[in-house]
């Protein structure tokens, strides 16, 4: 895998890694902070007898009331402006009319486009009273995200972040997801590197200052293994246990990582209670 300088690449997948400057971050960090309140506006949202719809509606209105656009609408035909994804859904759920229902879990993923920057980034949401083994999942996936960005300096590689997800996950009897990954983010809604949830220390591309991309881990109740549906886009677990993930973009510097997607109100995790 080679690096190239994202001011003298294509705005398209090239099979190299682009490097960000200065300009990249700040768009990042505008496109983030945006997608964030987005996101907080779904947490002050969600409650049993609400539809993903009227989540869908919400989050196309925002982006249209902001000067963004919906990444995923019309994205390969898909037809939505977010994916929710609920209970045994680990991923690309599609929303419908169905109202969530006490005790649901459901994912809120958004890519808001701002000035041409994607702000990439997804959060759990419980719906009412939750069993004890779903406020223990949503726990565990955000922590391993957290974890998983923690592992993240120039110098160290792509495989430190997976893992430190793999290590902290595997021994809570969960397990990681496979089949999907994190992405590179930026100018491209999916660019190098991918961004495995599972891995070695040491190994994968080296971290490098400029690297924009996702962590977003999918973690399982039961077993890892997931199938996609007829539609073409519905993942769920195969066990039919409940999955959950969080997601943020990040940035690669000098001396760390910086988060572009924290929430303005301190929503970083259920219950979600103004800081």
């Amino acid at each position: 895998m080679t690096y190239v300088e994202a001011a003298n690449a294509p705005l398209r997948k090239t099979g190299h890694i682009k490097l960000y400057g200065p300009e990249g971050f700040e768009g990042m960090r505008k496109a983030g902070q945006l997608t964030a309140q987005a996101l907080d506006a779904v947490a002050e949202m969600v409650a049993p007898g609400v539809t993903t719809d009227a989540i869908d509606r919400l989050i196309y209105e925002f982006a249209m009331d902001h000067g963004a656009y919906p990444a995923t609408l019309m994205y390969r035909g898909y037809r939505f402006s977010v994916c929710t994804s609920v209970n045994h859904v680990v991923c690309h759920g599609m929303p419908n009319a169905r109202p969530l229902r006490e005790g649901d879990i459901v994912n809120v993923d958004v890519t808001l486009v701002l000035d041409g920057w994607y702000g990439d980034s997804s959060r759990m949401y419980p719906v009412g009273a939750i069993p004890r083994r779903a406020e223990r999942l949503l726990e565990v996936t955000y922590d391993a995200m957290m974890l998983g960005i923690a592992a993240i300096r120039p110098g160290g590689h792509v495989g430190d972040i997976g893992a430190a997800i793999q290590d902290f996950v595997e021994p809570q009897h969960m397990s990681v997801v496979r089949d999907f990954c994190g992405h590179g983010v930026g100018q491209v809604f999916h660019d190098e590197p991918n961004i495995v949830h599972v891995g070695r220390r040491g190994e994968g591309p080296k971290l490098m200052p400029g690297m924009i991309f996702t962590v977003e881990p999918m973690i399982n109740l039961g077993r890892p293994h997931v199938k996609v549906l007829s539609d073409g886009w519905t993942a769920v677990t195969r066990d039919r246990s409940l999955s959950a993930q969080f997601e943020h973009a990040v940035g690669v510097t000098e001396t760390g990582v910086e988060i572009f997607t924290l929430s303005p109100k301190g929503y970083h995790k259920p219950p979600y209670v103004p800081a």
